[in-house]
């Protein structure tokens, strides 16, 4: 490339690519260097991007017409008048067309070796009726050997059109006698065993509920089948393990996946660190198709205190959190709530997580500056925690702490009452919160908590309003794990067909510049990074997301329909709309 010694107006020989074609992969991929002499005048970069609008999620500057980087950073981001001047002349400009431009999206909250694994296993989502979920099991049970385990995942009694209710022992027994079956629901804290499942782990009428989980009985107190939470263990303990080139093969098919929907970065809440030697074999061999965040489960919180905080010098991998379980799901009566269910006769459950066990962690959490992060749904679970996490700081004095920046969070937060979501900013303790989940709970959420409790539950916008940056995420896989059906959903509080229900408080919604932040900038934040990425602002990481429309301005429906064109890591493609 001949040496760039003007300032002049950058002579682009712009090409407009609406398609991405190969030879568009292989102009990002020349990552060009400023030669020896070039004038420091005039700023060098490796290409300079445009398209309908590009939106900074930088409120001192929120939107711009081209941003220019070189190697992994940003180190231009305005006008196209300002770009003709600043740019060292011949730069490569990339025109987007009527494509528009975002900072990196990020998933606060997935678990990405199971994204992974649902492409390659049987998936139960999107099914809408009982009877075919059921028969699409018995299509499945069918390609197994004998003696194997029939296993899947994804089912979800709430959008069945047939019958809505947990699936059953009786469901599948007639056609897998001899192969046992374990079929985790949709949310991941909850699932259907069969009767051989239940034979091998030992599990009887007289077997007693674990604590933190339950074991679903019929009259005569008989397991139906259907297992929530700790009770779920027993079956897990049994399974076979995975080879490390399945597991393997898993984080990277679940990040070919993410980075096509737009995904730069997902945040995932509680890889075990068998997982994490993976992900930094996969970091060495260079496939990292986009950022990950990781916390650790509590139950190897030991060995994160040992091995101590780790990431990689290029920002693409790292370890800092301890994921904690207390309570399960509001669809399966899992959440704990402080009064009882309004269609059950009990208030759900605690205990995933014991205080007693909990409470050593966070005081070490405190020492070593570990970030903590704790699923809770219901309104006790997160009235406890909130006082847990009081208790613990109370209890350590303060020149013991590794750092007063906590950023603890709570994730999912699904019912908080008032005096809670006020506890939250004064604790400066972050909701992490899935929109999707929001609007898939419309089908039983009224049902489950009655008029008077929706008035908190899913409290986006009253969470904002008090200062609260939201964590945007989608806990895939237990949802679809889409950008545009999170960033849809807490803008429209609907269902994707975009009705909803009386009651649903549409109220709650937020703006669209705040979903922005939710998938952005706060995120980043979420994981002590918003100095690195999360916005378009010079010195940042280069890692944007491109959507062929502008989700700012169209219609909420089309928000659904648009396509993502271009993922951007570190300055590179991850991945590119083809034809």
């Amino acid at each position: 490339m001949a040496p760039r010694t003007s300032c002049a107006a950058v002579r682009t020989k712009a090409r407009v690519l609406p398609r991405f074609p190969a030879a568009f992969l292989g102009a990002l991929a020349l990552l060009a260097t400023q030669p020896a002499g070039a004038a420091a005048a005039c700023l060098a970069a490796d290409y300079v991007l445009q398209g309908q609008q590009i939106y900074t999620a930088n409120d001192a500057q929120w939107t711009a017409e081209r941003v220019a980087v070189k190697g992994d950073r940003i180190v231009f981001v305005g006008s196209a008048a300002q770009a003709a001047t600043r740019l060292c002349a011949g730069v490569e400009a990339i025109d987007l067309g009527t494509a528009v431009i975002y900072p990196g999206f990020t998933d606060s909250h997935q678990h990405l070796e199971g994204v992974g694994r649902r492409t390659k296993t049987l998936s139960l989502f999107g099914i809408p009726t009982l009877a075919e979920t059921v028969g699409a099991i018995r299509a499945w049970a069918q390609t197994v050997p004998e003696e194997s385990w029939v296993l899947g995942r994804g089912w979800i009694e709430r959008e069945w059109t047939d019958e809505q209710r947990f699936l059953t022992k009786d469901d599948v027994d007639a056609f897998t006698p001899t192969k046992p079956l374990f079929m985790p629901r949709a949310d991941g804290v909850s699932a259907l065993v069969n009767s051989r499942a239940l034979e091998l782990a030992g599990i009887t009428k007289d077997t007693p509920d674990p604590e933190g989980g339950r074991f679903e009985r019929d009259v005569d107190g008989e397991p139906t089948g259907y297992v929530l939470a700790r009770a779920m263990d027993p079956f897990r303990a049994i399974i076979p393990d995975d080879s490390d080139d399945y597991l393997r093969d898993n984080l990277i098919q679940g990040m070919k996946a993410n980075a096509a929907l737009g995904w730069t970065q997902t945040q995932d809440a509680g890889m075990a660190y068998r997982l994490v030697d993976l992900m930094k074999a996969i970091h060495r061999d260079g496939l990292m198709a986009h950022r990950v965040y990781a916390a650790i489960p509590v139950s190897e919180a030991g060995e994160l205190f040992r091995r101590g905080m780790e990431g990689t010098d290029d920002h693409l991998f790292e370890v800092r959190g301890i994921k904690v379980f207390i309570d399960g799901t509001l669809g399966s009566r899992g959440a704990a709530l402080i009064e009882n269910y309004a269609d059950a006769d009990h208030n759900g459950f605690m205990n995933r997580t014991t205080k007693e066990d909990l409470m050593p962690v966070l005081a070490e959490a405190l020492r070593q500056g570990v970030q903590i992060e704790t699923h809770v749904i219901g309104d006790r679970a997160v009235k406890s925690l909130l006082d847990w996490y009081g208790e613990a700081q109370a209890a350590l004095p303060r020149n013991a702490w590794a750092t007063e920046d906590l950023r603890w969070r709570l994730e999912h937060a699904q019912i908080i009452q008032p005096e809670d979501q006020q506890r939250f900013l004064a604790m400066k303790v972050l909701p992490s919160m899935q929109p999707s989940h929001g609007i898939g709970d419309l089908n039983f959420a009224p049902a489950r908590l009655g008029p008077e409790r929706l008035k908190y539950a899913y409290p986006w916008k009253d969470l904002v309003d008090q200062g609260l940056m939201i964590l945007g995420g989608s806990d895939a896989p237990v949802e679809l794990g889409d950008p545009r059906i999170e960033f849809y959903a807490a803008v429209a509080r609907k269902r994707l067909d975009g009705t909803d229900g009386p009651g649903w408080h549409p109220e709650l919604a937020v703006s669209r510049e705040t979903a922005l932040k939710m998938f952005t900038l706060w995120p980043a934040f979420g994981a002590f990074q918003e100095g690195l990425r999360g916005s378009i602002e010079v010195g940042k990481l280069a890692d944007f997301t491109v959507f062929d429309r502008d989700l700012m301005t169209v219609s909420e429906q089309e928000i659904l329909a648009a396509e993502p064109v271009l993922t951007i890591v570190g300055g590179r493609v991850s991945y590119a709309k083809t034809p």
